[in-house]
């Protein structure tokens, strides 16, 4: 019978982690698709290294996420939708780029503000954009030679 115990206290410990970590993980993501956010777009030459989910980020605090990333079969650009927090508004001449966190780390995007006093409108297009740096294309560049000696 003390096995029978054992059992059923260790599966309700097992079930509270798993609600537990639902809540967090639900709460962590909650801004990203909630009503407490807004999209915004833009549009970049190169979307290399971004995905669905990585973290958009001002001055180097998480302030959106991507929530879209599609080929414009027009202009042949990856155009992305990201959400932005509430209250955080964005200078409609700010500029956005996807920036590495380093050799070995994954690529975010950077939103830099501008210095408008008119902010962009929920929906709106950030225009000035900056495109992933691909480190292949540089280390074979640096392999090859530029030709200026």
């Amino acid at each position: 019978m003390s096995e029978n115990t054992t059992e059923v206290i260790v599966g309700t410990g097992v079930l509270a982690v798993a609600i537990g970590f639902l809540v967090f993980a639900t709460g962590a993501t909650s801004f990203a698709t909630g009503g407490d956010a807004y999209p915004l777009a833009a549009s970049f030459r190169s979307a290399e290294g971004v995905k669905v989910g990585t973290d958009v980020r001002m001055a180097g605090v998480k302030v959106g996420t991507v929530t879209s990333l599609d080929l414009n079969p027009q202009t042949f650009r990856a155009d992305a939708t990201f959400t932005m927090k509430q209250g955080i508004e964005v200078p409609d001449d700010s500029a956005i780029s996807i920036s590495s966190e380093g050799l070995l780390g994954g690529n975010f995007v950077e939103v830099i503000p501008g210095g408008s006093p008119f902010n962009l409108e929920p929906g709106g297009e950030i225009e000035d954009t900056q495109s992933s740096v691909s480190l292949i294309t540089l280390l074979m560049k640096f392999v090859a030679g530029d030709g200026d000696e």
